[in-house]
């Protein structure tokens, strides 16, 4: 048996669902899609889409968490592609003073959310 496999959703946890829902809404123009509430409000699963393709991107909010989470030493990162004009896409993210890394020579930058998660952000090819 062959199985092949299909991109879904990926997850971060943040500590303030509002906070990352307005910077992803922002910074990327991702929108709620669907939200998932525990029955006894312990948790939120909150997904955001691009409106063009189905993967998401999972933002889960522990009620009982205390402290930031632990990145590790961030050697993983999520990705996206941004349309229309990339030099004011960049400078718009520069205004808000998210960006944490550039390599001007290969042609990206990334991003770091709320809660210290990057972001690589690239054009459209």
């Amino acid at each position: 048996m062959e199985i092949k496999g299909r991109f879904d959703h990926f997850n971060f946890n943040v500590i303030d669902l509002e906070a990352s829902i307005a910077f992803y809404g922002k910074a990327l123009g991702l929108k709620e899609v669907k939200r998932k509430v525990a029955p006894d409000e312990t948790f939120i699963l909150v997904y955001l889409g691009d409106g063009k393709t189905d993967f998401t991107l999972e933002l889960t909010w522990l009620r009982d968490r205390e402290g930031a989470y632990d990145l590790g030493e961030g050697e993983f990162h999520l990705c996206l592609r941004v349309e229309g004009d990339y030099e004011q896409v960049r400078e718009q993210h520069r205004k808000m003073g998210c960006i944490c890394y550039e390599n001007t020579e290969m042609g990206l930058y990334f991003i770091s959310d709320p809660d210290g998660y990057w972001i690589e952000i690239l054009p459209v090819k």
